[in-house]
C-alpha cells in the first residue's frame, strides 16, 4: 500500500479550529447514513410520524455514545460508526414477530458478540469466514433487501409507478456519473448531496409529496428516554436469525478495523480488534434496550482518511458530540426525514451496488484464482436467498411458525448454503482455501 504522509497521526490534536472542521466533515458523511437507514425502517414498522422521529432520534443517541466509547476507550481508532445494513436485513425478515422480540434478538445479540470479543472465540469463529464466505455474505446483503427497495421505489402512491421509476433510474445514472468525475470531499460526501438534489427535483415534479409530512407537531427540543419501554423476551428462530446476521456483523466490524489499522499502522492491532469488537457489541445491547437497530464500524473511514491526509481520532470527537445534539433536536431530525420514499430507495441501491462491488473483488482477488467450484460456491446461496426472499407472504405464513424467521429469511439460509458449501462440501483439496 502507498504510504501516507499524515499531517496528523493518530494520537495528535489538531488546533480547535481544524478540530470542529474535519468533525464535521464525518459529521456529513455518517448523517445521511444513519437518516436513510431509519426512513427504511421506520417504513417497516409502520410507525406513526412522531414515532418515526423518536427512533431516529434514538439511532443519533446510540451512534453518538457507541463513537464516543469506540475513540476513547474501545479500538481507538479513527473510525465511523453508524447503522448496521446486515441488521436491516434481520430486522425486515422478522417483521411477523412482536417488536419487543426484534430488539430482544438485537440485545442479546450484543451479548452474543460482546462474549466473543472478550473471551477470544471470535478467532476460531472467524476461520469459517473464508475470503469466499465474505464475498457471498457481502452480496447476500443486497440481493434479499431488493423486495424491500421496490416496495421503498413505488411507495407514494400518488406518483405513477412509471414516473416513480423513471425518476429512480435518471437519479441512479446522476449518481454513478457524479461517483466517477467527483474526488476528495465531494466523492465522500455524495450521498448527502444526492438525497439534497434528489429530493429537492421530486419535490418540484410531484408537487403533491408533502415535504414536512414526516414532522408536523415535532417540538424544536426533547429527549426520549421517558418512552423506554422494551420488555425483553425471547423467541429461539428469531434469536437464530439475528444470530447469524451478527456473525456476519462481526466479520464486517472486523474487516473496517483491519482496514483502517493496514492504512495508519497502529500498535496492538489484536487488543484493539478485541476491544473494538467487544464494544460493538455493547452498542447492540445498548441499541436493545433502546429499541433501535445496531451499530457497526464502517469500512468507508479509509477512504476519507487517505483523501484528508488526516488520521487523528480526536477529529471524531466533534462528530459524536455533533450526533448527541442532533439526538435532542426531533424537529432537524423531522426535517431531514422527509426525503421521499423513492429517494430512499434509489441511494439504497447506490450503496448496496457499492456492496455488490466489495464481494466481487474480495471473490476475484483470491491468491489461486476464481475456478467453476467457486462460482458454484456462491451460487447456489445466491438463487437460494433471492427465491426466498421473493416469497409471497402467503407461503412464508404455512412454515412452522417456530422455523419462520430461519426459513422464510433469504440472507439466513443464504449464509449457511455458502457455510456449508464452503467449510464442508468443497473443504481444503475439492476447493483450496486462500
Amino acid at each position: 500500500m502507498h504510504k501516507i504522509n499524515f499531517k496528523y497521526h493518530l494520537d495528535d490534536l489538531p488546533p480547535v479550529l481544524e478540530l470542529i472542521l474535519l468533525g464535521l466533515q464525518w459529521l456529513a458523511i455518517i448523517v445521511p447514513i444513519i437518516i436513510i437507514i431509519g426512513k427504511v425502517i421506520v417504513g417497516l414498522h409502520d410507525h406513526s410520524p412522531s414515532e418515526q422521529v423518536l427512533y431516529l432520534q434514538k439511532m443519533f443517541f446510540v451512534s453518538a455514545i457507541c463513537l464516543l466509547l469506540q475513540l476513547l476507550w474501545g479500538h481507538r481508532l479513527p473510525l465511523i460508526i453508524g447503522p448496521a445494513t446486515v441488521l436491516l436485513v434481520g430486522i425486515a425478515a422478522s417483521l411477523g414477530s412482536d417488536i419487543n422480540t426484534i430488539y430482544s434478538s438485537v440485545f442479546w445479540g450484543g451479548i452474543i458478540l460482546l462474549g466473543l470479543g472478550i473471551t477470544g472465540l471470535f478467532g476460531k469463529i472467524k476461520m469459517l469466514f473464508t475470503p469466499q464466505v465474505v464475498a457471498t455474505i457481502l452480496m447476500l446483503i443486497a440481493f434479499t433487501l431488493a423486495p424491500m427497495i421496490m416496495n421503498l421505489l413505488f411507495a407514494f402512491s400518488q406518483v405513477t409507478p412509471l414516473q416513480n421509476l423513471c425518476f429512480a433510474f435518471i437519479l441512479l445514472l446522476a449518481m454513478f456519473v457524479a461517483n466517477k468525475y467527483l474526488t476528495g470531499l465531494w466523492k465522500t460526501t455524495l450521498i448527502i448531496w444526492s438525497i439534497i438534489i434528489g429530493s429537492s427535483f421530486y419535490l418540484l415534479l410531484f408537487p403533491q409529496y408533502s415535504w414536512l409530512s414526516f414532522g408536523r407537531d415535532i417540538s424544536p427540543v426533547a429527549g426520549f428516554f421517558k418512552n423506554l419501554n422494551l420488555t425483553l423476551s425471547f423467541d429461539p428462530g428469531v434469536l437464530f436469525s439475528f444470530i447469524i446476521c451478527y456473525l456476519a456483523l462481526s466479520i464486517n466490524d472486523l474487516g473496517s478495523i483491519q482496514s483502517i489499522g493496514a492504512l495508519i499502522k497502529p500498535a496492538n492491532m489484536e487488543k484493539r480488534i478485541t476491544r473494538g469488537i467487544a464494544f460493538t457489541g455493547l452498542g447492540n445491547m445498548l441499541s436493545g434496550l433502546l429499541g433501535v437497530i445496531g451499530p457497526v464500524n464502517f469500512s468507508l473511514s479509509p477512504g476519507v482518511i487517505a483523501s484528508t491526509g488526516v488520521a487523528s481520532r480526536f477529529t471524531l470527537i466533534p462528530t459524536a458530540l455533533g450526533l448527541l445534539l442532533l439526538s435532542f433536536l426531533p424537529s432537524i431530525i423531522a426535517f431531514m426525514g422527509s426525503i421521499p420514499p423513492v429517494v430512499v430507495g434509489s441511494i439504497l441501491i447506490y450503496i448496496m451496488c457499492s456492496q455488490i462491488a466489495s464481494g466481487l473483488l474480495v471473490a476475484f482477488n483470491k491468491a489461486d484464482g476464481f475456478k467453476f467450484e467457486n462460482g458454484v460456491i456462491m451460487g447456489l446461496p445466491l438463487m437460494l436467498s433471492i427465491i426466498i426472499s421473493f416469497l409471497p407472504q402467503d407461503i412464508v405464513n404455512t412454515f412452522p411458525v417456530s422455523l419462520r424467521p430461519i426459513l422464510g429469511n433469504g440472507f439466513v439460509v443464504g449464509v449457511l448454503a455458502v457455510l456449508i458449501l464452503e467449510n464442508i462440501i468443497y473443504r481444503y483439496k475439492d476447493c483450496p482455501k486462500q
